[in-house]
């Protein structure tokens, strides 16, 4: 009996356990192929960002839309809302003059 517990121990040290480590090493290497796939997709979708943004035009685009920057010569008009837009406020010191259709407008220059 002693012998047979012996025999059924060191079958579970020696087969059991380390197939039960290797199944689940393998679904840990599973799960990280599928990170590496995601990483690497979105880390290609980042280079592709990175050769658009870097372009003239690109750059031109942002520097004109984000911070209403102009060309030498060209002249920059912002319309700023008036008091009859319903989100602004219509006691507000800072009104602009006003154009014949009721926008506000402020031309600005670069130099």
């Amino acid at each position: 009996m002693a012998l047979a517990s012996l025999a059924l121990a060191a079958v579970l040290l020696l087969f059991v356990f380390p197939t039960r480590s290797l199944i689940a090493q393998r679904g840990d290497i599973d799960r990280a192929r599928d990170d590496l796939e995601v990483i690497e997709t979105e880390n290609a979708r980042l280079a592709e960002e990175a050769a658009r943004l870097a372009t003239p035009a690109e750059i031109e685009r942002i520097a004109r839309e984000r911070f209403h920057m102009v060309r030498p010569g060209e002249t920059a008009f912002a319309v700023v809302p008036t008091g009859d837009d319903p989100g602004a406020d219509p006691g507000s010191e800072d009104a602009a003059p006003q154009d014949g259709d009721g926008a506000a407008t402020t031309p600005t220059t670069s130099g």
